[in-house]
């Protein structure tokens, strides 16, 4: 039983670094080439970030285990909510108010609608993967679209020269041994670190005599959305609520259409009642709440991060009972 656990906790740490070098690597092996941060930072971060996400999901279809890959995504946006955006709202005032996300959250609502559509008509198979990333390619386009219409309204090149300075992973001084020690780093610790991850959680909810549905939705969400948490909350800190409210936003669309889009084209992914009656409309509920601070110009503060974190322990409370 011990043995699980580590085999859980050593794969979340293999994960997170291995996903964090991977980013670094891709991120100035990009710039190196010379893309665009732009079109980096919409496709190589993004993919890299989610990379963990992608690989416990690719990895649970293979081991026969897909309750675990849906868990893991559905769990993961709604942790993303209430959890990722609710502690760093404890820590510091997040002057949401000030961040126009208007767009970015009315597609992130799209794509939760569209993903509900596809678990009713289940079991997720490869025909519903290529909707699910064509929706993923569409919204990319359109953001590279509004970035590029935004910086012609007068975005100054300075601007943009800051923004490639800011840009997750980059460093200039990097040089192509480390750029490709990086990689290989991220290439070989990401399909480790899955594979101990499902290995131990399979066995903790054999013990315990739960679902790996269940794991999926508590234990692998929790720790695949902690490079989300870190990310929030040094955001928040550093007055950015931005940037908190953008990474959020970003993963979540990222999850129902590109990580499922993809594990779906490894397996079919069968959709289990608990998730049509409960989870899914728990996910999209936590996304709704969002509206006073998306619409109505609300700030949130601690009053508001203390009762998303409570929600969220309260649904944890309601999984594992």
């Amino acid at each position: 039983m011990m043995l699980d656990w580590i085999y859980v906790g050593l794969g979340l740490v293999i994960l997170l670094l291995a996903g964090d070098s991977l980013v670094k690597g891709a991120v100035n092996l990009a710039l190196r080439l010379g893309i665009p941060a732009l079109i980096v930072s919409l496709t190589v971060v993004a993919f890299g970030t989610s990379a963990p996400e992608l690989l416990i999901s690719v990895q649970a279809i293979w081991a026969g285990v897909p309750g675990i890959a849906l868990g893991n995504v559905v769990g993961s946006n709604t942790a993303n909510v209430l959890l990722v955006l609710g502690v760093p709202a404890i820590l510091a005032v997040m002057h949401t108010s000030k961040c126009d996300t208007r767009d970015s959250y009315l597609q992130m609502l799209a794509a939760t609608a569209l993903f509900i559509v596809i678990c009713f008509l289940g079991p997720i198979t490869w025909i519903d993967g290529l909707v699910l990333l064509a929706a993923l390619t569409a919204m990319l386009v359109h953001a590279a679209r509004a970035a590029r219409a935004h910086r012609r309204e007068g975005i100054a090149a300075a601007v943009e020269q800051e923004e490639e300075e800011e840009l997750e992973g980059a460093d200039p001084s990097l040089g192509w041994p480390r750029i490709l020690f990086y990689l290989a780093l991220g290439l070989v610790g990401l399909p480790l670190g899955a594979d101990l991850l499902v290995d131990g959680s399979t066995r903790i909810a054999r013990t315990f005599g739960v679902s790996e549905t269940v794991i999926g939705l508590s234990l692998v969400a929790v720790g695949t959305s902690l490079p989300e948490l870190a990310t929030t909350v040094m955001a928040a800190l550093r007055k950015q609520a931005d940037v908190a409210f953008g990474n959020v936003i970003g993963s979540n669309m990222f999850n129902l259409l590109g990580i499922i889009g993809v594990a779906s084209l490894v397996g079919p992914i069968p959709v289990e009642q608990r998730f049509l009656t409960e989870d899914l409309w728990i996910m999209l509920g936590a996304s709704l709440i969002l509206i006073p601070f998306v619409f109505l110009g609300r700030d949130m503060g601690r009053a508001w991060g203390i009762a998303f974190v409570l929600l969220y322990l309260g649904y944890m409370g309601l999984l594992l009972t």
